[in-house]
C-alpha cells in the first residue's frame, strides 16, 4: 500500500467491506443513489482493492471473516493512508469502539442504523476531512512544521503518520498557539456539531497525537491538559 493524498470529489470513491453479503449490497446501493461510486470488497481482495485505487471513504465491517478489521486499519495508517475510515459493527461493544477509534479509524457506527444516518455521517466526515478543505500556507510550531498543500506534517524534518482526524487537530492546534480547546469545542470544530458518539473519542485522539509529536508523550510540553477546562498548544 502506498501514501495517497486525493482531493475530495463530488463522487466520492467508497470501499464497502461488508460480512453479509445483502447488508453490503444494501450499503453500496444506498450510496451509489446518493452519487458515490462504491466498490464491494471481500476477505480475500480487499488489500488488492487497496493497493489498485485510492478511496476517499473505507466502510469496514467489524465481524468480516478471515479479516481483522483493526489490524487492516492500523495497516492503512502506518503506511499513510489518509482515507476516511468508518468501522460498522452489529454489538455496541465499548471496548471495540475504543480501539477502533485508536488504530484509526474516523467514526464507530453500531447497527441497526437508518439509510438517511448513514449517509449523513459518510457526507459529514467527507465534509469535514482536511483534503476537501482550501489550501493554506505553510505553518510552523516548535519543531513541527505543517504544509496544508500537501496534507503533511513533519516533525524535525521526518513525516508524521496522521490519521485525518489527527491532521485536523494538530492543524486546528497550530493555527490557534496558547487558545485553550475544551472537548466540547474540539467535538464541534473537527467531529462535528450533529457528532452524537462518546465524546471521549476526542481523549483518544489527543492521546495518539501527542505520541506522534511529543518527546514524552507521557510529560507532554507541547499539547498540554488545562486541568478542567481543557487542551492547549504550545
Amino acid at each position: 500500500m502506498t501514501t495517497n493524498f486525493f482531493d475530495i470529489s463530488d463522487n466520492p470513491r467508497v470501499l464497502v467491506l461488508e460480512q453479509n453479503n445483502a447488508t453490503q449490497d444494501s450499503l453500496c446501493d444506498v450510496l451509489n443513489d446518493e452519487g458515490f461510486i462504491t466498490t464491494a470488497a471481500n476477505a480475500k481482495n480487499a488489500r488488492d482493492l487497496l493497493k489498485q485505487d485510492a478511496y476517499e471513504l473505507i466502510i469496514l465491517d467489524r465481524k468480516t471473516k478471515g479479516l481483522n478489521c483493526f489490524d487492516l486499519c492500523r495497516e492503512l495508517r502506518m503506511n499513510n493512508i489518509q482515507s476516511i475510515i468508518l468501522i460498522i459493527n452489529d454489538e455496541n461493544v465499548e471496548s471495540d469502539c475504543v480501539l477502533g477509534l485508536e488504530v484509526g479509524a474516523d467514526d464507530y457506527l453500531v447497527k441497526p442504523f437508518g439509510n438517511r444516518e448513514f449517509v449523513a455521517r459518510c457526507r459529514a466526515m467527507l465534509r469535514r476531512h482536511p483534503l476537501s478543505r482550501s489550501l493554506l500556507d505553510k505553518f510552523e510550531c516548535c519543531d513541527l512544521e505543517l504544509i496544508p498543500e500537501e496534507c503533511r506534517a513533519t516533525r524535525g524534518g521526518k513525516d508524521l503518520k496522521l490519521s485525518p482526524k489527527e491532521y485536523k487537530l494538530l492543524e486546528l492546534f497550530i493555527q490557534n498557539p496558547k487558545r485553550v480547546w475544551s472537548r466540547d469545542d474540539l467535538i464541534d470544530q473537527i467531529w462535528g456539531v450533529d457528532y452524537i458518539g462518546d465524546r471521549k473519542t476526542v481523549d483518544v485522539h489527543i492521546r495518539w497525537l501527542r505520541e506522534k509529536i511529543e518527546a514524552n508523550p507521557s510529560d507532554p510540553t507541547k499539547l498540554s491538559t488545562v486541568r478542567g477546562f481543557g487542551y492547549r498548544f504550545c
